[in-house]
């Protein structure tokens, strides 16, 4: 069966983040600029085929090929290495430290901005003609999309920032069954089925994903949004990446762990003739 056990898929959970954390500065940082860029494309796609349709629900649908993609190429998302690489460090691998795994995340959270970025200036271009016009209806709404996830949140004070952590957790909790469902199957039809429902939730529902965003907000900047840097990096980026961080690995990360690696003794009644439970 192409199918992996909890047992097996957790295990292998655990040696990706350890061979994150011991991957080369320049490894590191291309992975994930490509993976910033693909999954950018896929956030300019769903907000396209929104915007054509009418239908936020049929962009939710197809907005996973991106992130099917860039996990069966092998590139690595901010929100994927939250719940990894800490693994690694919690199972006791061999080298493995703290400072290891911060270096990983620094250097995946600058690719995967740089990569978003890059996208987001080249979208700027086509959807203004070379900024010879004004946003074409696309660029009109992600420059809203801005607006609204950044001082519509701020509006709302503290109530407002607590929304946005627990939109960031919520997301990575999903796209982290993502990455673990990447890992359940041997075979590529496998691989993106169970990724792709997790995905669509997660981008149906709204929630707040760190490298989405570090392309949707300097994109709508580019495209006139009336917010700041500040606005962008307080009232967004921010909180969404320590939700996403605090989501990700406690439910996703340790939970398996916990129970899958970890897992706790079975009693074994024998006196009372029962048996014990599976």
């Amino acid at each position: 069966m192409s199918y992996l056990v909890p047992s097996e898929f957790v295990t292998k959970m655990v040696d990706a983040g350890e061979s994150k954390v011991f991957m080369s500065t320049r490894d590191t940082v291309i992975r994930a600029y490509m993976a910033g860029a693909i999954l950018a494309l896929a956030a300019v796609f769903a907000v396209t085929v929104t915007v054509q349709t009418g239908f936020p629900i049929i962009g939710a649908i197809l907005f996973p090929v991106g992130f099917c993609m860039l996990y069966l190429l092998g590139f690595d998302l901010l929100t994927g290495v939250f719940v990894l690489s800490p693994l690694a460090l919690i199972d006791k691998r061999p080298g493995v430290t703290v400072a290891g795994v911060l270096r990983n995340w620094g250097l995946v959270f600058v690719g995967n901005f740089l990569g978003a970025l890059t996208v987001a200036l080249m979208m700027a271009v086509v959807f203004t003609y070379g900024f010879s016009t004004a946003p074409d209806k696309v660029g009109t709404v992600i420059s809203h999309i801005g607006e609204n996830r950044t001082l519509g949140y701020a509006q709302y004070g503290a109530a407002g920032m607590l929304t946005i952590f627990l939109r960031g957790m919520l997301c990575n909790w999903m796209v982290s069954t993502g990455v673990v469902g990447a890992m359940i199957s041997t075979s590529v039809s496998g691989k993106v089925i169970a990724m792709w429902m997790p995905i669509m939730l997660f981008f149906g529902m709204t929630f707040e994903h760190s490298v989405v965003n570090m392309f949707l907000f300097p994109s709508a900047m580019l495209m006139g949004g009336n917010f700041s840097i500040m606005d962008y990096m307080i009232w967004n980026e921010l909180p969404t990446v320590l939700g996403n961080l605090v989501g990700g690995l406690a439910f996703t990360g340790l939970t398996l762990y916990a129970t899958h690696v970890r897992t706790a003794p079975k009693r074994r009644l024998h006196a009372a003739g029962l048996q014990p439970a599976e």
